[in-house]
């Protein structure tokens, strides 16, 4: 759950063929504002945490960042949640990252399902943003896809992690997943469900596990993809309550068909026995390299899986390990971080202590101060998209940037975009 950088910019500069089948990718830089080349810094606004380019996680690492700040107390900096609710479109969606947010997302907007469904989040808990909340709920409502689902960019065939976090965020928002329906009307869990791999996964230690998407028709698990459908199908967010009594995680391999609870708790079983044949850890293999390495930030999201669905003890070792192997994964990164407090959070851990760790103030420190104890919280800054003009009407279903035919196109890009929030360091 943590960054997509260079998987989207991999995908991103994919040759573009009308053939294609088109692919989860973010959006590429305003032309007001093109991508900044080697030799030019990105300029960071002033109210965003990070400071590493965020044409393709801005407002993804901005979200994680007050939804864990708020989450332990710390009052976000009024310019942070400004700057957030300012990417806003008048239409509800939110695009990856917008440098200049003054002007009306027109039909041109890429829009990002993932980074709508995160600011759902984060905005809903600061509170005070309750319009802004419901636009963008009613946004991710309009580009559900026929199947029940989501895919990153609006129009592109569904896939379990967009599809993931936007069943979350809408049971955040206070919405009935079961009840969110397509034209075709399936469920956003019907759209979730259809990705976990069930009694006849071979092996049979596969049952349980998502898929990002099919691979050649088969349905392959996916670390990532079942962490997160793994909470969306428990109906949970992002922030985890600690569980009042700790449960043992159960078999993984036969989930019951259409019965979300017991789905989730399918994936957080396939988690749990991964986590013990990695050591602790989960393992991935990274592109360009054909040996597996530590992948620390879906332990992180296994960990918080875990903690969901009330198995404390299956998160215990890999907490532990998180401790002493996370330190430079996350430096520098607010979406790491913050994700890392979330874990804390969820199992009941002091994030000021993690490891020798002080995660709280590592994240305050990437970037504009919090609010001092005492002060009034932000009461929900109006949206800049508040000001944008009928040119901003959605054009959602437009495909502006397509992966060329081959293998590009299928599952090697689907797999690094299912690891597109850990892979850098932001």
């Amino acid at each position: 759950m943590n960054i997509r950088r260079s998987a989207a910019a991999l995908a991103a500069s994919a040759v573009l063929c009308a053939g294609a089948a088109p692919a989860a990718l973010a959006a590429p830089a305003s032309p007001a504002a093109p991508a900044p080349s080697a030799s030019t810094p990105p300029v960071i606004p002033s109210g965003l945490y990070g400071k590493n380019d965020p044409t393709y996680d801005g407002v993804w690492r901005q979200s994680v960042a007050l939804l864990a700040q708020h989450t332990v107390g710390v009052k976000p900096a009024k310019e942070a949640v400004a700057w957030l609710s300012g990417q806003q479109c008048a239409n509800g969606g939110f695009a990856s990252f917008r440098a200049d947010a003054a002007a009306a997302c027109d039909a041109t907007a890429m829009y990002d399902t993932n980074a709508t469904a995160m600011a759902v989040q984060a905005l809903k808990a600061l509170g005070g943003q309750d319009a802004a909340v419901k636009k963008s709920v009613d946004w991710l409502k309009s580009v559900q896809n026929e199947d029940g689902g989501w895919a990153f960019v609006p129009g592109s065939p569904s896939d379990a992690n967009s599809t993931a976090v936007v069943v979350s965020a809408l049971g955040v928002a206070g919405e009935q997943p079961a009840a969110v329906k397509s034209k075709a009307g399936k469920s956003a869990y019907e759209g979730l469900l259809v990705f976990q791999l069930g009694c006849s996964a071979q092996p049979p230690s596969d049952g349980g596990a998502f898929a990002y998407q099919p691979a050649d028709g088969k349905l392959l698990p996916n670390a990532d993809a079942t962490a997160a459908a793994t909470l969306a199908a428990l109906g949970k967010g992002a922030v985890v309550a600690p569980a009042a009594k700790d449960t043992p995680a159960g078999p993984s391999n036969c989930p019951p068909a259409a019965e979300p609870e017991a789905a989730g708790q399918a994936g957080a079983g396939y988690l749990a026995e991964a986590l013990k044949k990695g050591g602790d850890h989960l393992m991935a293999v990274t592109p360009g390299s054909d040996q597996p390495t530590p992948d620390t930030g879906n332990t992180v999201d296994a960990v918080i899986a875990l903690a969901a669905a009330g198995h404390k003890q299956s998160a215990a070792g890999a907490l532990e390990w998180l401790k002493g192997n996370s330190a430079e994964w996350a430096k520098g990164s607010p979406a790491a971080l913050g994700t890392l407090v979330l874990a804390a959070h969820a199992t009941g851990t002091d994030p000021k202590a993690f490891g020798g760790t002080d995660l709280v103030a590592a994240l305050n420190a990437t970037g504009p101060a919090p609010q001092a104890a005492g002060t009034a919280e932000p009461n929900g800054t109006k949206s800049n998209s508040d000001n944008d003009d009928k040119k901003a009407d959605s054009d959602d279903q437009n495909i502006w940037w397509m992966i060329g035919a081959g293998a590009a196109a299928g599952a090697g890009i689907g797999i690094l975009l299912s690891g597109r929030r850990k892979k850098n360091q932001l």
